[in-house]
């Protein structure tokens, strides 16, 4: 079985935020594989990182924390032969839920840098409005890496009764950053060459700089190595990642950049750990 790569969407209730914002109806995409049980008891939830969607599902994903196309499928430790597992895309981001290039149904125009603010909860929130449409009734686990990881903690805290267990990767239940992060994000955006055109429409001003971030990203987290065994040419390699850079910039809006960030940046659960009720997977 291979992951259904039709990206499927729940249109759920408003949601009221932490912020006090009333986000309307805001929709969330994801992809699924496995049957759900006639008790609603067998589903996992897998949950993306900061700048991924539902495609970490699929082998050679192009996602910065990696593929888990090994971790979940058939036979594999997440097994869809006995699980439905989900993997939505978490609000706030740009592959198919509500987020900063959605319609703002209350102007009818794109929500650009007006997006309101989120947090993990938020997210978390929106999760739990399409579990309960597909008619899970209890989730056997949940799990992701970095950003998925915040939110598995998240959600092992504020629905602890619903949660069976626990898989967090490369994560914390808070954010170790440095504060400011979303403001500098948002500062080097701006300075852009590119930025004025992006919020008057032009939708590809600003690739090179996506790119370049990308890039980056890329870098920092090793792609170097993960590719010199297929590709042993450096130059080969440096155009390949410049491919990989160039196709996360062509889906991904920059202001998800810094809304994600600025939910991450108010993310701590260490007063509230003893909420949680579910084993625990820890992996760093």
């Amino acid at each position: 079985m291979v992951p259904d790569k039709i990206l499927h969407f729940h249109a759920g209730p408003d949601l009221r935020l932490a912020s006090g914002a009333l986000l309307k109806a805001p929709v969330t995409a994801y992809r699924s594989m496995g049957r759900l049980n006639a008790a609603g008891t067998n589903a996992v939830l897998v949950l993306h990182g900061y700048t991924t969607g539902p495609t970490m599902l699929e082998a050679g994903a192009n996602v910065a924390e990696g593929s888990w196309a090994e971790l979940v499928g058939p036979g594999k430790p997440i097994d869809t032969d006995r699980y439905f597992v989900v993997c939505p895309n978490m609000i706030g981001s740009c592959y198919g839920s509500t987020g900063p290039a959605s319609l703002d149904l209350s102007t009818g125009e794109a929500y650009g840098a007006g997006f309101p603010h989120l947090n993990v909860s938020d997210i978390v929130a929106a999760q739990k409005a399409l579990l309960d449409a597909l008619g899970v009734t209890r989730l056997a686990a949940v799990a992701g890496p970095s950003f998925g990881a915040y939110q598995s903690f998240q959600w092992a805290v504020q629905y602890p009764d619903f949660v069976e267990r626990v898989v967090a990767a490369v994560g914390a239940p808070w954010h170790p950053g440095a504060p400011g992060t979303s403001k500098a994000i948002l500062a080097d955006l701006a300075a852009d060459p590119g930025w004025e055109a992006w919020l008057a429409g032009d939708r590809n001003a600003m690739l090179p700089k996506l790119t370049s971030l990308r890039t980056a990203t890329l870098t920092r987290y090793g792609v170097d190595a993960e590719l010199a065994a297929r590709i042993p040419d450096a130059q080969e390699r440096a155009a390949e990642v410049a491919r990989l850079a160039a196709e996360w910039a062509a889906g991904f809006d920059p202001m998800s950049l810094v809304v994600l960030m600025s939910a991450a940046e108010t993310f701590d659960l260490r007063g509230e750990l003893e909420a949680i009720r579910a084993p625990v997977l820890y992996v760093l």
